[in-house]
């Protein structure tokens, strides 16, 4: 293990050397501002996420892995750049490779939101949106549902997957949603207002994109997700959403054991809201609460539902305006179906997984930051035989952006 971790640790810091000798080259040189002072036309960004992460006591096994996780997307206002009216594209590449620390962790949400099983470049997003009327717009293309749907932005600095998407509908589809670290075909309209919003998207319900095995799914032969939210933006956010599945999925049960040969409507529902706790959206600190609750049908999914809770505090030091300190909570909640799945001669499942996470990120130059991560899994899997996980890591960001 400590070989391995030696190994780890001088990877990462001949990563952070490069970075930074990087980012002080990029800063000294002298860029021409857009024409005319208005806002650039073609804009593309770059971040590269390096973890290391590991499970000092509990779980499966102890030890380390290292992943990482490479984004680049490219944004055009073509109105700016063809005189097509109120129309922009998006297009973005994504890379991840390393190691799959949950197996050391034995997480049935997982502990690492850059984990992946299948570890290969691919393109992620690729979609075109025209503005309709005042208010409205139309996307389509190769969409996350992530991006607009179930997510709360003060959720965002927290590693553990479930705080990205809740885990009822996260395990749900064919091959799952369209969402990390596959997406789908789809198309969304969405309304916004200055203190409201609503938003329906149509998603193929078979997730695949260039890069997968299969690649893009265009046969539509296992029909589509449905979903909506709605919500209030005035002092803060609430929004209540609700997806169902339009072709019935079989009953879930534990892996390695057999599907289910009966099938059901997939459906569920969800509530989120956030606030800034200090009021002053003005001043330099801001210190945003959230909270999810997410509810599903319980037969094809192993969650009956779960929720999500937590505090961002942006700023926590004056002296340090990049700084930003996080805690999160959350349960994964067992579906009655699942759970009796588990053969007899087993001890039997209990109800829920809980999360508890503490992350802090901070800047040692501009686009360089890290972030050293805590969790603790209570219930790894809802197998009593797991004991509780401490899972340790710490994050390297890399980001640029084109003026």
């Amino acid at each position: 293990m400590w070989d391995t971790a030696r190994t780890v640790i001088g990877r990462v810091a001949a990563i952070i050397a490069v970075a930074i000798a990087g980012s002080a080259q990029a800063q000294a040189q002298v860029q021409a501002p857009a024409k005319d002072g208005a806002p650039p036309a073609w804009i593309v960004t770059a971040t590269y996420k390096a973890d290391v992460t590991g499970v000092a006591d509990g779980g499966l096994d102890t030890g380390l892995h290292y992943l990482d996780d490479l984004y680049v997307t490219g944004a055009v206002d073509l109105d700016a750049a063809f005189g097509w009216t109120r129309a922009r594209a998006h297009a973005s590449l994504l890379n991840n490779f390393g190691g799959q620390p949950n197996t050391l962790a034995g997480s049935i949400q997982g502990i690492n939101n850059i984990e992946v099983s299948n570890r290969r470049p691919k393109l992620y997003e690729a979609w075109l949106e025209q503005g309709i009327g005042p208010d409205a717009t139309l996307r389509a293309g190769l969409y996350d549902v992530n991006s607009e749907f179930y997510q709360n932005e003060a959720a965002g600095l927290l590693v553990s997957p479930m705080f990205g998407v809740g885990s009822e509908l996260a395990a749900t589809g064919v091959n799952g949603p369209a969402i990390f670290p596959s997406t789908a075909l789809a198309a969304r309209l969405k309304v916004t207002t200055a203190r409201s919003y609503a938003a329906v998207a149509v998603v193929n319900a078979h997730a695949g994109t260039l890069g997968d095995d299969d690649g893009i799914d265009l046969s539509g032969r296992d029909g589509a997700l449905l979903i909506g939210e709605a919500g209030w933006t005035g002092s803060g956010r609430i929004a209540i959403g609700a997806w169902r599945y339009t072709r019935e999925q079989p009953a879930i049960v534990l892996p390695g054991i057999t599907l289910g040969s009966t099938t059901h409507v997939s459906r569920g529902v969800y509530l989120l809201g956030e606030h800034d706790l200090l009021g002053s959206a003005d001043g330099p600190r801001h210190l945003i609460g959230f909270l999810r609750l997410g509810l599903s049908e319980g037969r094809t999914t192993p969650f009956r539902g779960g929720w999500q809770g937590g505090l961002l505090l942006q700023r926590p030091f004056a002296a340090r305006p990049a700084s930003a300190l996080s805690i999160g909570a959350g349960s994964g909640v067992l579906s009655r179906t699942y759970r009796r799945s588990q053969p007899s001669e087993l001890l039997p499942l209990d109800r829920a997984e809980t999360i508890y996470e503490v992350t802090y990120s901070d800047e040692l130059i501009h686009g360089v930051s890290l972030q050293p991560d805590i969790q603790y899994v209570v219930n790894p899997s809802a197998d009593p035989t797991i004991h509780d996980a401490v899972v340790l890591g710490i994050r390297l960001t890399i980001a640029w952006a084109s003026s």
